[in-house]
């Protein structure tokens, strides 16, 4: 590949004598304008061939795809790695390192190593490509020099295509591990998608997440239970209920009967309204007079994100769902700000 003309903008580098330097919009414009256009000379003269032959043996491994390079490909090769594992990919990064003082001994016959690097001419991938023959592992080789040794030593070889880097000294590997990064994890969604990786799959893969509780947390994972429910009965006064009313934390009151059902539930709104229509007179109101008896509730094997919707929805939110099982009885309480609280 021969060279080509330089097209980035002229920075003007202090010498060694002086500490300052300067940079503005146009100088920094064009920087982002020059990496766009070696970016686009990468996915336009990528061989789709080369590529979907390298997808369909990942997709076809049985056994770790493994990854492995030196320095800034290092860094790119491990996360490419990861963002496999996160797929349900069977996948590790291996040092070439480390691998020739014992790793070695995690690769088998039936994995495939992946060999990133920029030149194909690094020294410690190339001392381990006869270890890993040795092995029995596929070797893949994934470069953007023409005619590399690396290429010329393993089982398959990918080109990824570099106009230069945007460093203006063509060295700083800026350009070559950005689309390294892309090639590897556009792979990746190609894999996800071969191996039809459902929404719920990848959510179990990712339980911390926002996204993994939402498609894995349910209500009864995060509502309260047994004593930290705000519980009284229809006849009990209302004055009585204050403590058990503001102590749960929950802003409300779950009216049951003696079985547990529910009857109704009233608000710390619902006593600021009252107090307010009837003054005095509340000394002497039960809570079964002025409790919603109508309230939104929700099943405790829903999902949390379901509860979540059903407190936002109209014709106004509220803060919490009783949880009830199939005969209305409570089962527990679920908060607007345990919600949160979880993550979701």
């Amino acid at each position: 590949m021969g060279s080509l003309p330089m097209t980035l903008p002229e920075l003007n580098f202090p010498d060694s004598s002086s500490k300052q330097s300067s940079i503005n919009e146009t100088t920094l414009l064009n920087l982002f304008k020059s990496q766009q256009n070696h970016l686009n000379f990468f996915f336009n003269n990528l061989n789709i061939s080369q590529t979907l032959a390298f997808t369909k043996t990942l997709l076809d491994s049985t056994g770790t795809v493994f990854f492995s390079g030196v320095g800034k490909s290092g860094f790119v090769a491990k996360k490419i790695s990861q963002t496999l594992v996160s797929l349900g990919v069977p996948s590790g990064f291996l040092s070439p390192v480390d691998a020739l003082h014992g790793d070695i001994g995690i690769v088998s016959k039936r994995d495939v190593l992946v060999l990133f690097s920029k030149s194909g001419n690094t020294d410690e991938l190339l001392r381990l490509v006869p270890c890993a023959k040795a092995k029995g592992a596929f070797l893949i080789s994934v470069t953007s020099v023409e005619g590399n040794a690396l290429a010329g030593v393993c089982n398959m070889n990918v080109h990824l295509p570099l106009e230069r880097e945007l460093c203006p000294f063509d060295l700083a590997p800026v350009t070559s591990t950005a689309i390294q990064m892309i090639f590897g994890d556009t792979v990746a969604i190609a894999l996800m998608g071969a191996r039809n990786l459902t929404r719920e799959e990848y959510a179990c893969n990712h339980p911390a997440g926002r996204i993994g509780k939402s498609l894995i947390f349910k209500v009864t994972d995060v509502m309260k239970k047994q004593d930290e429910l705000p519980v009284c009965k229809e006849t009990d006064l209302i004055m009585d209920q204050l403590v058990e009313l503001t102590s749960k934390g929950c802003g409300c009151l779950l009216v049951i009967d003696q079985d547990y059902h529910l009857m109704g539930t009233f608000t710390d709104g619902d006593l600021r309204r009252t107090l307010k229509a009837s003054g005095e007179a509340i000394f002497k109101l039960t809570v079964g007079e002025m409790c919603n008896r109508n309230p939104r509730t929700i099943s405790p094997d829903a999902m949390a994100v379901e509860a979540m919707k059903k407190m936002e929805a109209p014709p106004s939110p509220v803060q919490f769902l009783p949880v009830v099982d199939h005969e209305n009885r409570v089962m527990g309480i679920v908060t607007l700000h345990g919600l949160v609280s979880a993550g979701l």
